[in-house]
């Protein structure tokens, strides 16, 4: 059975010397039904290998309970590798990073006061314990040991920007083992964190997008035998609401993969296939200011997020060829989109009116978390009596992420998070009135100290300098939107606050495209009960991703939340994107 060997400077398979030239490709980021054409394309590029993390939190939407099923399928995608002829690096966390919620530890966890992730608090060891339990029986068969694609698994990913215990790292290690995993084990750290970060006894990589020498140079400091890798090569970014598209240039990527490959270093082109952060499963990042993460993952990859070719491709793929053979069929052309067609929203529902449709409530003092709730991902709305007509000042402790409020049904002001706002000033029509404060959950931050994110109403919530108390917390998963009652759209009384407006279109041939959402302000669409993602006209983008899968030949349904308000009643599908300007 092939082991991969980490001998003294290089990698061996088979006895044979094994230059991991390697792609990012996340499966839970492609829809199923194209996860086949993505390997291949990563086989034409010239890869031999293809990467992907593991997002336990999807995995385990809650305790106990663990899914393999559809878009989740990890075997089939491991499957479809072998097929293709690519081995697989396994990067099954536990904290994944990649820019997704709570870098992949589910939100759970969090309901647990006090806990400390990442460490060896035993109440986050038994959970992790648990996962890989439940997830590597399954992964296993796929081993290269037992004749699968897997030739290695990452042990932790860039913990050296977290924390330093070895001890942390030691436990992972020992649970992976003892679970069955008897591949090679990795680490991964930037160049300065490198030290903090390894564990002794376990291969050693780098991730860099730039500088490559300088790189490579503190990895061999820190490992001064063994092959060397660069387990992320940035060869792009990923962009931030309210920021500019992020890109960079093919041949200055292609220069740098060069004098990777030139120094006799594995690498793992961070990202191949970006994809797409459907429904809202997106991260975020906070250094201070907290900052959301957009729905396209499109990181300016090779394959740009509906799988096509960009310059990238070429590029990478000529200075692959010096190094490795490279298949001789030609590069693969884009895919056929669709025609361009507008959709009239012709009925709606308010949210507000119909919460009950889409969560019970719990009754309590203060406000409840999210995580107190069970839910991980969507809103949270809170609603409470105000005792007192008149001048009214809010004051909350923390929201985490985007709070709107409303009295008696009327809005009054949005309070966000990431421009640290904490106080809303209102007058409150009659004693009695109904206040009612429906939170966004935008993301969980993915790095650093931050990730301990908890979301909904955080601390203590003050009218006029006295506590509030008594709240209905209702959480809103909007896993099932079609719990709503739509009525046709009135011009003489459009409906006020949030709201769901769905239409109707038909498709000859379903394909590729994008939904533009000219006009509208801010919040999320499904088409045909599939949840594409967020919009916002803060941008950088203006068009969401619709992968050909998700249409059907005939009458397509789209259905859009509006947090605030439309200039407009239609929707635009396209065969371009709009990913937003890339300067200021």
């Amino acid at each position: 059975m092939p082991r991969l060997e980490v001998a003294a400077d290089e990698f061996r398979l088979d006895d044979r010397p094994l230059r991991i030239i390697s792609g990012g490709l996340h499966y839970f980021r492609i829809h199923p039904e194209q996860w086949a054409d993505r390997l291949r394309k990563a086989r034409l590029m010239g890869l031999n290998t293809v990467e992907t993390y593991v997002p336990w939190n999807l995995h385990s939407p809650r305790p106990g309970e663990f899914r393999l099923d559809g878009g989740l399928d990890l075997c089939r995608f491991l499957d479809l590798a072998a097929a293709e002829g690519l081995h697989v690096l396994l990067r099954p966390g536990p904290y994944i990073c990649a820019e997704w919620d709570g870098g992949g530890l589910p939100s759970w966890l969090l309901a647990e006061e006090g806990i400390e992730l990442r460490s060896r608090d035993p109440r986050y060891l038994k959970a992790v314990d648990d996962y890989l339990g439940a997830l590597l029986p399954a992964v296993l068969p796929h081993l290269s040991t037992r004749g699968g694609p897997v030739i290695a698994v990452q042990l932790e990913n860039e913990y050296g920007a977290y924390g330093d215990d070895s001890g942390y790292l030691k436990d992972l290690a020992e649970l992976l083992h003892r679970h069955g995993v008897d591949v090679p084990l990795f680490t991964c750290d930037q160049p300065a964190d490198l030290e903090r970060g390894g564990l002794d006894g376990v291969l050693r990589t780098v991730n860099l997008g730039s500088r490559v020498d300088a790189g490579l140079a503190a990895l061999r400091t820190q490992q001064p035998s063994g092959p060397l890798m660069c387990s992320e090569f940035w060869i792009g970014w990923f962009d931030r609401w309210g920021s500019i598209h992020a890109t960079r240039s093919a041949a200055d990527a292609a220069a740098d993969l060069d004098r990777l490959l030139a120094a006799g270093a594995s690498v793992n082109i961070y990202m191949f296939h970006g994809g797409t952060n459907f429904g809202f499963t997106n991260g975020a990042n906070d250094k201070g200011t907290y900052r959301p993460t957009v729905t396209s993952y499109d990181y300016d990859a090779p394959l740009d997020e509906a799988g096509d070719p960009g310059p990238k491709y070429a590029a990478f793929r000529e200075v692959i060829a010096r190094y490795a053979p490279v298949p001789e069929e030609p590069i693969p052309g884009p895919a056929p989109k669709l025609s361009p067609a507008v959709a009239e929203l012709t009925s709606c529902a308010s949210l507000l009116d119909q919460c009950e449709r889409l969560g019970g409530a719990v009754l309590a003092d203060r406000p409840q978390t999210m995580e107190q709730l069970g839910q991980s991902f969507g809103f949270v709305l809170y609603e409470t009596t105000l005792p007192e007509a008149g001048p009214a000042v809010l004051r909350i402790a923390e929201v985490h992420d985007r709070a709107q409020v409303f009295v008696d049904g009327q809005p009054v002001g949005v309070l966000e998070r990431e421009n640290h706002e904490h106080s809303l000033a209102f007058h409150v029509p009659r004693s009695g009135a109904q206040l009612a404060v429906l939170v966004e959950n935008q993301g969980r931050v993915n790095y650093g100290q931050a990730m301990h994110d908890r979301k909904g109403l955080l601390g203590e919530v003050t009218v006029n300098a006295r506590t509030q108390q008594g709240w209905h917390s209702r959480p809103l998963p909007l896993d099932d939107p079609d719990r709503l009652s739509f009525t046709a759209f009135d011009p003489a009384s459009p409906p006020v606050g949030p709201a769901f407006h769905r239409g109707h279109l038909d498709i000859e041939q379903p394909a590729d495209g994008w939904i533009a959402l000219d006009g509208w302000t801010k919040g999320q669409v499904w088409i045909n009960g599939f949840a594409l993602g967020r919009y916002w006209s803060r941008g950088p983008q203006t068009t969401l991703y619709v992968p050909a899968p998700v249409l059907r030949a005939g009458r397509n349904e789209i259905t859009v939340l509006e947090l605030h308000s439309s200039t407009t009643r239609t929707v635009e599908l396209r065969s371009t994107p709009g990913l937003g300007p890339v300067e200021d």
